[in-house]
């Protein structure tokens, strides 16, 4: 009788070892998959890092040198709307700020770069926090280089006085009010910010263009 119990106690142990060792197996296998996937997404996050600190305007872009055709009714039918020129700024906001400062490079430059930094918030093809802190960084930088470039400080060692920045506002207004011009580009923008954690300002030059080389 001992013996049968004795039996039934070891079967009963190598039973719940067996067990115990496939769920170590099982566990392992796991965390395997897990680290494949989270080395593949750190390489993909990488990329796109990449990709947003390499998308810079162009001295092209900002004399219209391959300007695109009115997108019409198209402009508006997705979140990223027509790009048709290819050069990361959506046609029918690149179009509006030619229209509205044909005769100024300098204005063109800073107001260009500043909805090339709000477009990446719709077209990149990875969001998570590092990406969506890169591209706050990149909006920051344009931000700057809008202010320092069209509303100098009157006083450099001082704040900005109230008149600098209402004048400020106009300006990143302008490219904000054409950017998220209708519900779904609104709604694309506050999901981007769920994204967002602290973050520094860029240590890259503020303005893409020297704006010191252009005509006007």
């Amino acid at each position: 009788m001992e013996k049968i119990k004795a039996f039934i106690t070891a079967h009963k142990f190598f039973k719940i070892l067996k067990w115990a060792f496939l769920i170590l197996i099982i566990i392992y296998i796991l965390g395997v998959i897990w680290r494949l996937n989270y080395n593949r997404n750190l390489a993909k996050t990488e990329i796109q890092v990449a990709k947003i600190h390499n998308t810079k305007l162009t001295i092209d872009n900002v004399m219209g040198k391959n300007l695109p055709p009115d997108p019409g009714a198209e402009a508006d039918k997705t979140v990223q709307g027509i790009d048709a020129n290819n050069n990361g700024i959506r046609d029918d906001v690149e179009l509006a700020v030619f229209k509205e400062y044909p005769n100024s490079a300098k204005t063109r430059a800073v107001l260009l770069q500043y909805a090339l930094a709000l477009q990446m918030r719709t077209i990149q093809s990875i969001i998570n926090t590092d990406t969506a802190t890169e591209i706050i960084t990149e909006n920051s930088r344009g931000h700057a280089c809008v202010a320092n470039v069209l509303v100098p400080r009157k006083d450099p060692e001082s704040g900005r006085n109230n008149e600098e920045v209402e004048k400020i506002y106009e300006y990143i207004n302008f490219i904000e009010d054409k950017q998220f011009n209708n519900d779904i580009r609104k709604k694309a923008n506050e999901d981007f910010y769920e994204y967002l954690r602290s973050y520094s300002e860029s240590t890259n030059e503020i303005c893409d263009i020297d704006v010191s080389k252009l005509p006007n």
